[in-house]
């Protein structure tokens, strides 16, 4: 039987990854004085330099594995395999972490991970986040844990994050993640799909003038998610396949894929000749001046 363990007054936070979520993470809780670790393995330059600068502390997996908590920040194609590489040092580790997955994964992607986890003794927490990054003047993300081992991560809301508890056990936080997710993110495929579509027909100007007049906060909402998701689709494409998967049936899940497939040429276009972004950009640029 698994025993409860008494949180530290300052635990010792481990993250994954030091990308642009995780590293922003640990910087708001090495902000609230707490000691954030983070694996480099494999990471390059601009990942070293993040987590420099966020005051994060480079570690072994060993090391990862003795923090009072372990959070799993990365891309949601990454998050079975970051479960399975730590489990060596999670199985290890004479005090477990409680280990919490904040990757936009499927329900019945998060139930694989906590078999992993808890597999070594691990108690582990389904996460999800909604919001940007932690910056200056802006108090979000939250984060919504579910699982019976959540309210222990309630614990950091003393140290900078929100937290809050979903009802439901391990998939409940991951299903609201995904269900935010296909709502704004498919909001912003959508859009640009049509941008593109109504430029090929000869239309865009007039569809613009049109969504300004009718539309005007829709066109505001686009105009600031559609150009801030061009550097971001290589990341949201497979998230759109973890929606896919969470739908289950085939019709909205081949709405899903398709959105998949659409950052994936977004993504593509991005890193090559950008001639959809450019076109996209221009539209949002335009939109941006109309609306003074």
């Amino acid at each position: 039987m698994q025993t409860m363990q008494k949180t530290p007054i300052n635990p010792v936070i481990a993250i994954t990854s030091p990308g642009n979520m995780g590293a922003a993470v640990g910087a708001r809780l090495t902000a609230n004085r707490l000691r954030v670790l983070t694996s480099v393995h494999g990471r390059g330059a601009a990942s070293r330099a993040r987590a420099e600068a966020a005051g994060l502390i480079a570690a072994t997996d060993d090391r990862l594995a003795e923090a009072d908590f372990l959070l799993s920040i990365l891309p949601p194609k990454d998050a079975v395999a970051i479960a399975e590489r730590l489990a060596p040092a999670l199985r290890a580790a004479a005090r477990k972490p409680v280990y919490v997955d904040c990757n936009a994964v499927s329900p019945a992607t998060v139930r694989r991970i906590a078999e992993v986890v808890t597999a070594t003794g691990t108690p582990f927490v389904d996460g999800g986040i909604i919001g940007g990054p932690p910056r200056e003047g802006y108090a979000g993300p939250k984060f919504y844990v579910s699982g019976p081992e959540a309210e222990r991560v309630t614990e950091l809301n003393r140290f900078g994050l929100v937290i809050r508890v979903v009802k439901g056990g391990i998939g409940a936080a991951s299903a609201l993640k995904l269900a935010y997710a296909g709502i704004n993110k498919g909001t912003i495929a959508l859009g640009a799909a049509m941008v593109l579509a109504a430029r090929r027909a000869g239309v865009e100007a007039d569809l613009l003038q049109e969504l300004a007049e009718s539309q005007r906060p829709f066109l505001a909402q686009l105009s600031r998610g559609v150009p801030d998701m061009f550097s971001k689709a290589e990341r949201w494409a497979p998230e759109m396949r973890e929606i896919a998967d969470y739908v289950e049936r085939s019709v909205e899940a081949d709405i899903y894929d398709g959105m998949a497939e659409f950052f994936e040429r977004l993504a593509a276009d991005f890193a090559g000749g950008k001639e959809e972004i450019s076109a996209l950009d221009e539209f949002f640029a335009r939109a941006r001046k109309l609306s003074g």
